[in-house]
């Protein structure tokens, strides 16, 4: 299904409807303000790049309001199109009784059943629920064969039918505009053109011909425009289509005049402007033609990402392995996966090993060991062996739909710069006109004979130089772009507001565990006394720490065991309370703990003081083991540092940023990690409602916080700064409470992401800059103020030709941002690299 919305919201629940016919910023201002009357509806904003309204409820909204509300507007929303696996049809009377309540179902506009293939094909804008509840109600059983990649193959298909249809007009108007740009223009342009025309077929002839082919230019190609232009026109709520119907009827009906009744026209007034409204909508259709182009390169961040959802899936069925579509897998099913297959779904390895290839979710290039029980993530690579894996998640639940969801959410929203292009553009179509209307007055009083010809003809060069396009495609195509590009390095902006708020950020605030570090306790140190073997004294540790479910003992344990020991047998373990503990191992005593536990044991640790020193300086807890009586080993166990956090950090402070810690950890361990890390301020020893304080404190200090965390008790913090980013390995509680995500899991997306938001912000305003410039530049030219001084005209022609460019231009910029490298290590330039 395209757009999956119900005949029915409610109150609080989004809905995204698509939306077609919109051409420029006026056609957004409009639709926008068509929808927000609608009963039911709280705010709404509408995406020219995206062409799509996203609506929130204030009470219950009947879809056939908001349909005919967008329609008294002068646009359409699309039906959208479900197909549906039917159970339990028998016979010609089933489909009947099927088809039956399928177009009983509120929004449905058909409904085709097939017996053969036991599928239901509904076109409307009808709930895929509501039609499954309709399906039950007639005595059937239904589920949905659509999913998020059918719905944007199938708004991909609508978009090149509209390319290409627009490709077609395109040659025909420049077929047709050609020879009447050569008969009318060549005898301005180059000398003898006229007296061969003149000579040959006679100029009344060549108006005849030009008269003929641009009748079919408007006619054909150039339907277009007056099918949306004029009835808008009517509506009294003009827009771009509006601009260049008038523009170029008004030219072509001169010349209607000129050449069938010249004698109504006042003497040396007598001209035709064919070409100029041929070569106008040539010109026009050639910057719809690009600019369909540039948009639909925009969007290839959601295209790549659907194209990694794998089409189908073997799964065992009653003991057999079937291949399914991947809509048909369900939640608990067992899916073999082979080397070089895509993961189909998310899941839980019960049989095989493997690696993974999952850079496309954690953006590191190196594949990931899967063994019993190990998570899987739907659309990565399996490498070289096979695997068996229970589904967990399936069809919008997994991890791959729903950064599809969160990405195509932060490509349709709106920034809050966008506000005064919505106050500019929602009257300049009206404005323009106006202009053009009081330029065609003044040159008709004012202007040197033939002061009607250089009347038409400046209002029209007006009317068509004027482009709005270009003002409401500089936000939307930035941000998709952005995003997009976002969403390939791992970046997942959930609220496109943070996108312009991120930028402005002073200071970047982190949690520690889990953020700075990797969010476990691990074997750090172990430095053996002199006649010691390492191997020999980490075996018999880790067997008597096996003793104790305590962290600090679990990691020396895993330490053990990653080195492949064998741990032998304990007996007599005994816990020395807050000193440490005791055991015999292989008929030798093994004592671990503190120095002062050492001391009492009568063993000097002295000569470990400078590992100790050393150890205490980095925030670690020194521990010792002796065995069979003699001082044997120091041992550190500590939450180690995540090898990218060091380059992260270099990369934040060469954007500018002050980095600051805040923890929940004893304050020596936090300040000794910040010493390592250059870490600008610390907050240590602070509970949830802490750091919550600390982040307003900083604000107060600094200006805008951007607070990084994993956890659940990072939650409120997330919420309180302003752009909170957590990491995409920890809990769905902070991942909800964030405005970005770092799918990575490393805190080097945070100078990416920052970097990103410069980079994206700074080329809408060169967008907006390039936009506005452009009409208050050209408009006045169009009109003819330069005409008094230097005797310059702007014509028609070529104002067509700088408006379509207009609008490439702002796209053709917008893409630059596919380029966007991510800041390495402390070589940040302050905003990103375009390449």
């Amino acid at each position: 299904m395209n757009a999956p919305y119900a005949p029915t919201k409610t109150v609080g629940s989004p809905l995204s409807l698509p939306i077609e016919g919109m051409t420029c910023a006026s056609c957004v201002g409009r639709v926008e303000r068509a929808i927000s009357k609608a009963p039911g509806v709280a705010a709404v904003s509408v995406n020219l790049a995206t062409e799509r309204a996203d609506i929130q409820a204030s009470g219950p909204i009947q879809m056939a309001d908001l349909v005919k509300a967008v329609e008294s507007a002068g646009y359409t929303v699309p039906a959208a199109s479900v197909e549906l696996a039917i159970e339990g049809m028998t016979c010609a009377s089933c489909v009947g009784r099927v088809e039956k309540a399928l177009k009983a179902t509120p929004g449905v506009v058909s409904a085709s059943v097939n017996l053969a293939t036991e599928r239901a094909t509904i076109q409307g804008a009808a709930d895929v629920s509501a039609l499954i509840a309709a399906v039950a109600g007639a005595g059937y059983t239904a589920r949905p064969l659509s999913d998020a990649a059918d719905a944007g193959e199938e708004a991909a298909e609508r978009k090149d039918a509209e390319r290409a249809a627009l490709k077609r007009d395109l040659i025909i108007a420049a077929a047709l505009s050609l020879p009447v740009f050569l008969l009318e223009m060549g005898s301005h342009l180059i000398p003898g053109v006229h007296a061969m025309i003149a000579g040959t077929i006679g100029m009344q002839a060549s108006w005849y011909l030009q008269f003929a082919l641009t009748t079919l230019v408007l006619a054909v190609p150039g339907a277009r425009f007056y099918k949306k232009g004029l009835p808008a026109l009517g509506r009294l709520a003009p827009d771009m289509n509006s601009l260049v119907s008038v523009g170029t009827l008004a030219a072509y009906a001169y010349s209607l005049v000129a050449t069938f009744a010249p004698a109504l026209l006042p003497a040396g007034t007598v001209n035709v402007y064919y070409e100029a409204a041929a070569v106008i909508v040539t010109l026009v259709l050639l910057g719809r033609f690009l600019e369909a182009q540039a948009k639909g390169r925009t969007s290839e961040a959601i295209k790549r990402l659907v194209g990694l959802q794998a089409k189908t899936a073997r799964v065992r069925r009653d003991g057999m392995m079937v291949e399914i579509a991947i809509t048909e897998v369900a939640a608990g099913d067992l899916v073999e996966v082979r080397p070089g297959e895509r993961v189909p779904v998310d899941g839980e390895v019960v049989e095989g090993e493997s690696y993974v290839d999952e850079s496309m979710i954690t953006g590191e290039p190196v594949p990931v060991a899967k063994t019993s029980g190990a998570a899987l993530v739907g659309g990565t690579v399996n490498q070289k062996g096979a695997l068996v894996f229970r589904a967990t998640a399936v069809g919008d639940g997994t991890m791959l739909s729903q950064i599809i969801r969160m990405v195509e959410q932060a490509q349709g929203s709106k920034l809050p710069i966008q506000a005064l292009v919505d106050k500019v553009t929602m009257w300049f179509v009206p404005a323009v006109m106006a202009v053009a209307a009081l330029t065609f007055l003044v040159w008709l009083v004012f202007g040197p004979s033939p002061a009607l010809t250089f009347a038409l003809v400046n209002a029209v060069a007006v009317l068509i130089i004027a482009c709005p396009c270009a003002m409401g495609l500089a936000t939307p195509t930035s941000i998709m772009v952005g995003t997009g590009r976002g969403a390939e390095l791992g970046v997942l902006f959930r609220k496109g507001e943070a996108l312009q708020l991120l930028k402005d950020a002073k200071v970047v605030a982190v949690d520690k565990t889990g953020t700075l570090t990797e969010g476990r306790p691990a074997l750090t140190d172990l430095q053996i006394e002199p006649g010691m073997e390492r191997a020999r004294v980490l075996a018999l540790v880790a067997a008597v720490e096996a003793k104790s479910e305590h962290p600090i003992a679990r990691a020396i344990v895993e330490a053990a065991e990653a080195e492949g020991l064998t741990l032998p047998l304990v007996s007599a373990f005994e816990s020395v309370t807050g000193r440490g503990v005791t055991a015999t191992v292989d008929g030798e005593a093994v004592q671990i703990g503190s120095d002062r536990y050492m001391g009492e044991l009568g063993l000097d640790v002295g000569v470990f003081a400078a590992a100790a020193g050393r150890m205490g300086d980095e925030g670690k807890t020194p521990l010792y083991a002796a065995i069979g009586g003699r001082l044997a080993a120091i041992i550190a166990v500590a939450d180690p540092i995540k090898a990218s956090t060091p380059a992260a950090i270099a990369a934040l402070h060469g954007l500018g940023l002050k980095v600051a810690m805040i923890t929940g950890d004893n304050r020596r361990t936090a300040a000794a990690i910040a010493r390592q890390l250059g870490i600008d301020e610390v907050v240590a020893e602070v509970l949830p409602d802490g750091k919550v304080e600390a982040v307003r404190r900083l604000k107060g200090e600094h200006g805008r916080v951007a607070f990084v965390g994993d956890g659940i008790n990072d939650a409120p913090a997330l919420a309180e700064s302003d752009v909170g980013l957590a990491v995409g390995n920890g809990t769905d509680i902070a991942i909800e409470a964030a405005d970005v995500v770092l799918m990575s899991g490393s805190l080097k997306g945070v100078a990416t992401a920052i970097a990103l938001s410069r980079a994206t912000i700074g080329n809408i305003r060169q967008n907006l800059f390039w936009a506005f410039v452009y009409n208050a530049a050209l408009i006045p030219v169009a009109a003819g103020v330069l005409y008094p001084v230097w005797g310059v005209l702007l014509s028609p022609v070529f104002a067509a030709g700088a408006m379509a460019m207009s609008s490439v231009f702002v796209l053709g910029n917008a893409l630059r941002l596919r380029g966007f490298r991510s800041p390495q290590g402390g070589e940040g330039d302050g905003a990103g690299r375009l390449g």
